[in-house]
């Protein structure tokens, strides 16, 4: 099963998840950087174990303000070998554009920040593309043809239970198991709530892919041989 490392980035700094509560996010603090600044995290992460792929979230350009291009550029540019896989709160497919320049960059589609579901019929085929399905402690963030149609999926379907993005609750099991028999062979990805080991190998009983994780990871639950044994890319 995959770990991929989460990082937040808000006015150019990696913030820490605060159970989903995107106001409440802080910097972050943590033994494998000597700051927050989000290249300095990154090869932090890259000093814990050797992911291939790293998920970055562009809090501000999914807020709507500005956006951190240059500081993703530069994580992208120092892992020329990892996937990147970034959120910037893209709202129609045409604005993906100057992301998929970059050849080690894809682009997830938030379901809280797509207009138009009709837009995942352009990506999802493509496999540089992966699907968030964004939900809150109860619903579902989005148009609610993107989690009904599951025709409209792509390859690579991240399920996103933001009320559980750094509050330690265990993962959302319950979402993933009514989400997985729908997606029908693609790869579903948990977010929000892995703790430690245990938690993975529930996630990897259930058929998960993969899991997004930081918390866990800054904070020392997942060690260097756990990873390993998860065959962490």
């Amino acid at each position: 099963m995959q770990v991929i490392p989460v990082i937040d980035i808000r006015n150019g700094v990696v913030v820490r998840a605060v159970a989903g509560q995107r106001s409440e996010y802080k910097p972050l603090e943590t033994p494998l950087a000597p700051t927050g600044a989000p290249l300095d995290v990154a090869h932090g992460l890259a000093s814990l174990h050797p992911f291939r792929t790293l998920y970055i979230a562009d809090l501000d350009a999914i807020e709507g303000r500005s956006d951190n291009y240059a500081h993703i550029i530069r994580v992208a540019t120092a892992f020329p070998h990892a996937r990147l896989w970034v959120d910037v709160g893209i709202t129609r497919f045409a604005d993906a554009d100057r992301w998929l320049a970059l050849r080690n960059i894809d682009v997830v589609i938030g379901s809280e920040s797509l207009k138009e579901a009709a837009e995942l019929r352009a990506i999802r085929d493509n496999s540089r593309f992966a699907l968030s399905l964004d939900f809150s402690a109860q619903a579902f963030l989005g148009e609610a043809e993107i989690l009904h149609n599951a025709g409209l999926w792509p390859a690579n379907i991240i399920v996103m239970t933001l009320a559980r993005v750094g509050a330690g609750q265990g993962p959302d099991l319950s979402r993933l198991n009514e989400i997985l028999p729908r997606a029908k062979g693609k790869n579903v990805y948990a977010a929000g709530g892995v703790r430690g080991v245990e938690d993975l190998i529930a996630l990897e009983k259930a058929g998960v892919a993969g899991a997004l994780i930081a918390t866990a990871l800054h904070d020392g639950r997942l060690t260097r041989k756990e990873l390993g044994q998860f065959h962490a890319e």
